[in-house]
């Protein structure tokens, strides 16, 4: 998920600009009117800052909700502990494949699983707090990531015949040194754990979590790695089609679960005030009686605001199956960034929305929830985690499990 990053950035630098704007808003009569169908429970919510680790806290949120469910327990699981040991895999996995293949911030939703499994996890009290240990308040990766990349491409690329191991030694230096150490044993509620044992007693069975995709290019009801750079590890994922993608969305919210996502917030349909539409722009176009012409000549700013005007009652798209896989075949379906999506609402003309939570801090209208339409989530999602209990039977009869 690469342009997370970018899009955080963007969201900050709006702010003002969108607090001075609330006094429009409150007069809008096309700003949707939202009733809660169902919302399930969610922990707080974070703030990633200048760091591409949306993977990790978008997961580590659905996790921590799962335990919810589970447990009615509350934990602040650490991202920092997943960042640590996930970047080192993925910097052994470049260096395994000679530079042949990308060593970035991003991620998927299986990284912080394939963590839970192999290393455990601590609470965010373990390890020093996000920036901490570099003069900040959140993380900022600028710096981290500008030692980290060249270290790794100095050593994949290297012309030697032979290398060391060493350079492991000298990244984890980095990592430590910027993310905090792993602990190997930690205290929590008067209890020692390892990290292997602290992930033990969650509750929770790692071997519940599935990841359900849709595309034309693989049999559906079948598994296959998606091929996107961020998903390094190649998990593999459940092919069904876009209807069934969605009925599993739908039905694990109504039972109580929620879903780790992964899609393209790239569209301008995605606001930064909480907000995400899948604009029909040929028919917003008539609407605003211009022609296409005028329309590609409109600012980015004119344009984001017709689409504001429009609020809750902008067209939208048609989503079909076909489109999805155009779009993820020209690169226009992108995997920008993870999110979690917890409930269901509608607006006052009846529409339906996904309630999503976002790692934004607590940005936009909705104090870092997003109301995303499911049209929205239907043509941009990648790829989802979800429990495969919450899978509707017929479909997990289907994909044999």
């Amino acid at each position: 998920m690469k342009k997370f990053l970018a899009l955080a950035l963007a969201a900050l630098t709006f702010t003002g600009a969108y607090a001075q704007e609330g006094k429009k808003d409150s007069v809008n009569k096309n700003k949707p009117v939202f009733t809660t169908i169902k919302e399930n429970k969610i922990t707080s919510i974070k703030d990633q800052n200048r760091s591409g680790t949306c993977w990790a806290y978008s997961t580590l949120s659905y996790f921590e909700s799962e335990i919810l469910k589970k447990t009615g327990k509350t934990y602040d699981l650490c991202e920092s502990f997943v960042a640590n040991k996930t970047y080192m895999d993925r910097a052994i996995q470049v260096v395994r494949l000679h530079g042949d293949c990308q060593f970035s911030q991003g991620g998927s939703c299986y990284d912080p699983l394939f963590c839970l499994k192999h290393y455990g996890i601590c609470p965010e009290e373990a390890m020093p707090l996000p920036g901490t240990l570099y003069g900040d308040s959140l993380n900022n990766f600028n710096e981290f990531f500008s030692l980290m990349e060249p270290y790794v491409a100095a050593i994949a690329k290297s012309s030697e015949k032979k290398i060391s191991s060493q350079w492991k030694v000298g990244l984890q230096g980095i990592l430590d040194a910027y993310l905090g150490k792993c602990p190997e044993k930690f205290k929590y509620e008067g209890k020692e754990y390892t990290p292997k044992s602290f992930a033990a007693s969650l509750g929770l069975n790692f071997d519940d979590y599935v990841t359900i995709t849709s595309y034309t290019h693989h049999p559906f009801y079948t598994q296959f790695a998606v091929e996107v750079q961020d998903n390094w590890r190649n998990p593999l994922s459940y092919n069904v089609p876009m209807d069934e993608m969605m009925r599993i969305i739908d039905n694990a919210i109504s039972e109580g679960y929620c879903i780790a996502w992964g899609g393209d917030v790239s569209e301008e349909g995605f606001t930064r005030k909480g907000l995400a539409y899948a604009y029909d722009t040929k028919k917003i176009q008539g609407l605003s009686g211009s022609d296409a012409a005028k329309w590609l000549r409109l600012e980015r700013t004119k344009k984001a605001e017709l689409y504001d005007s429009l609020g809750c009652t902008a067209p939208e798209i048609t989503p079909t199956q076909e489109m999805r896989q155009e779009r993820f075949d020209n690169w226009e379906l992108t995997d920008d960034h993870g999110m979690l999506i917890f409930g269901i609402a509608k607006d006052q003309n009846g529409k339906e929305y996904y309630m999503v939570k976002n790692s934004w801090g607590e940005f936009g209208d909705y104090k870092g929830i997003w109301y995303m339409t499911k049209t929205f989530i239907a043509a941009n999602t990648m790829d989802y985690m979800v429990n495969k209990n919450a899978i509707p039977k017929d479909i997990r009869k289907k994909l044999g499990i």
